[in-house]
Formats: structure tokens, C-alpha cells, sequence
């Protein structure tokens, strides 16, 4: 039997060097808790210069989470969305 693949996630966030004092951080804790293995993309302090966030979620904020092909904004959203998707998984 093998062990199953880690779940990936995509998180784009800001350059604060911690996990404590935003909300990318927040996400980053909550993604890890939940098994995800994190692939973090620090994007630039200037909105102007998210041209990627943009073209992912027609916004400019972070923090952004892609899982499974899917674009999910606000800290407060992805949270929930991992609180529902492992909740179901669970089940």
C-alpha cells in the first residue's frame, strides 16, 4: 500500500517574514494544519505589481490561495472553504 500524495496548495501572500502578524499568515498556518503542503509566492509590496494575483482572481489582495485549480481570496474565506472541504472529506 502506498501513502497517499500531499495535497498542494498555492499561496500568495505578502513579505511579512512571519506566520503571526497578517492574514497570509493566518492561511499559511490553517493550509499546513490541514495537511497541505504549501508552495508560498511572495508577491510585491505595490498592488500595481501583482499582475499574477490579478489574472488568477481579477483582484489585487493577498492572500490568495489556489487549491485544486481553484482561486480563493480573502483569509477569511479560504479558512472557511478548508473548514467545509475537510469537514466533507471527514465525513
Amino acid at each position: 500500500m502506498s501513502a497517499a500524495a500531499p495535497r498542494t496548495a498555492r499561496l500568495y501572500r505578502c513579505r511579512t517574514p512571519t506566520d503571526r502578524l497578517c492574514p497570509c499568515g493566518r492561511v499559511a498556518r490553517a493550509l499546513r494544519a490541514e495537511g497541505f503542503a504549501v508552495v508560498e509566492e511572495r508577491v510585491p509590496w505595490r498592488k500595481g505589481d501583482r499582475a499574477e494575483v490579478r489574472a488568477l482572481s481579477g483582484q489585487d489582495r493577498v492572500p490568495l490561495a489556489v487549491i485544486g485549480g481553484e482561486a480563493i481570496c480573502d483569509s477569511h474565506r479560504i479558512v472557511d472553504y478548508l473548514r467545509t472541504s475537510s469537514a466533507g472529506a471527514s465525513s
